[in-house]
């Protein structure tokens, strides 16, 4: 039972930015007793994960997928430990109201004419060697979740992470690691290795810990809010609110100083700062100099559509489609190139599974470079993977045939959020600096009133990593305004 404590002197707080990581940085500050403004540019809540309503259906895009739900868990225990610091009645439950589904499997792998689901069932050929490498990695799941609910370099975490790199050896990156599996097929090691695109980057580019993630999944299980995954940060925003924060959206902000937050239409005064802003849009509102960007990380092409009829029975909820030649993909991707193949994600909900929606919707979601283009269905290059991804699902013709209505989320959308050329988590870290091992931190001693949170604090980490980080950023920056 948490003891209850007279809070700290109420500090005025602005949160920049309603997605994940502003959100839960909001709940949780202003549920600690501070004085919290949430400003936010657009229209909707939850950043790059909002909500579309297509053709009357309700369609979320961003992350479609929940993992390590006990990140979650630990989301509300800290939420409501907080409120009992001043004799709150601990509600967080009933604010959040958010059911999960667990989702029967990983997905649907489609590889040269070749298809498998994770977990690999008895009888597949793969089965024998899925079976090993999920009971080596499996069980880490535990350790990943400490590890992103915690800072990973805090003495506290050293047991997780000792035990989490003992699996990889001197063999630090995905690519070296998986490599030196002799005794894995080859198309097993594929489906592993192209999960590090889920960071942006590559697998020689990314820690070997992104090996572990399919074997994880597969033991903890994936997961959909019921409702549709925007239903998370709709979650964190009743939090939010529940807890005395003010949010504001549609207004963006202009500028950004020690001790003043200024918008289009007002000026807050602020003690602390706290940005859930991509780096390069804060730099800017800073009025810092540009810096000339790095490596970057992928981009996407994301169709959302509704559909004329229900696909096939047998169509799987996640299907992933790998290229023929997954190498051929990441140096197009490295080189910022339009691949000829790339990695492509198709989302298939029926009507009433998952989202409350009278017909069945769909999303195609294709790896792309980092280019700023505007694509649209008749762009050659989408034309032709979308008509590749529906043959290699199943599909007597494009799926595209099936729309009645649809959207195009490009890279030229995603720069909109201030992301060069639309990188999903803007320029590519140092191997050592990537994963839990982010790059910025949360603050830094040359504006200690700064702090950062969400995905371009921890890229490529999916909502865990986000709501993780900025739970772990919250709780030093509480105990540093305690006084502790």
């Amino acid at each position: 039972m948490t003891r209850s404590r007279k809070p700290t002197t109420p500090q005025r707080i602005v949160v920049l930015g309603a997605g994940l990581g502003g959100l839960t940085a909001a709940a949780l500050l202003a549920r600690a007793g501070h004085t919290v403004t949430v400003l936010e540019g657009s229209d909707w809540i939850g950043g790059k994960s909002r909500r579309l309503m297509i053709d009357g259906q309700r369609v979320d895009t961003g992350p479609a997928l929940v993992t390590f739900p006990l990140v979650w868990d630990e989301m509300i225990a800290r939420y409501d430990a907080l409120g009992a610091r001043h004799s709150t009645p601990p509600e967080a439950a009933d604010v959040a109201a958010l059911t999960l589904q667990r989702l029967p499997e990983v997905g649907r792998y489609f590889y040269r004419g070749d298809d498998v689901t994770l977990p690999i069932p008895a009888g597949h050929p793969w089965h024998a060697a899925w079976t090993r490498f999920e009971r080596e990695h499996g069980g880490l799941g535990p350790q990943l979740t400490s590890m992103l609910t915690a800072n990973p370099a805090s003495l506290a975490s050293l047991p997780a992470v000792r035990n989490v790199f003992r699996v990889y050896g001197t063999r630090l990156t995905t690519r070296g690691f998986l490599d030196s599996l002799t005794w894995m097929p080859d198309g097993l090691r594929e489906i592993i290795a192209i999960h590090t695109l889920n960071a942006g980057v590559s697998p020689k580019h990314t820690l070997a810990l992104y090996a572990s993630m399919p074997a994880i999944m597969a033991r903890s299980g994936v997961w959909v809010p019921d409702g549709g995954v925007n239903e998370l940060p709709l979650a964190l925003h009743r939090l939010a609110l529940h807890a005395g924060a003010d949010v504001h959206t549609g207004e963006p902000v202009t500028s950004v100083s020690k001790r003043l937050v200024t918008t289009a239409v007002a000026a807050y005064p602020a003690d602390v700062v706290v940005s859930g802003l991509d780096s390069a849009v804060l730099d800017g509102l800073l009025g810092l100099p540009k810096s000339r960007p790095r490596a970057l990380s992928c981009s996407g092409v994301a169709i959302y559509a509704s559909l004329e009829a229900p696909l096939p029975e047998v169509t799987a909820t996640h299907s992933i489609v790998l290229p023929d030649d997954p190498a051929a993909l990441h140096h197009s991707l490295d080189a910022g190139m339009v691949p000829e193949q790339t990695m492509a994600f198709l989302n298939y909900y029926r009507p009433h599974e998952v989202y409350p929606n009278d017909r069945a919707t769909v999303a195609v979601l294709l790896t792309a470079p980092a280019d700023g283009r505007t694509y649209t269905l008749d762009s050659p290059w989408v034309a032709s993977e979308v008509a590749r991804v529906s043959g290699a699902v199943g599909l007597d013709r494009p799926i595209s045939e099936f729309f009645r209505d649809h959207v195009v989320l490009d890279p030229q959308y995603f720069s909109d959020w201030g992301s060069t050329g639309g990188a999903l988590y803007g320029a590519t870290n140092p191997l050592w600096q990537s994963g839990p091992f982010h790059r910025p931190g949360y603050t830094s001693r040359a504006r200690p009133w700064l702090w950062r949170v969400g995905a371009s604090v921890h890229p490529g980490g999916g909502i865990p990593a986000v709501l993780g980080g900025s739970m772990t950023a919250m709780q030093k920056l509480i105990g540093r305004l305690d006084g502790r």
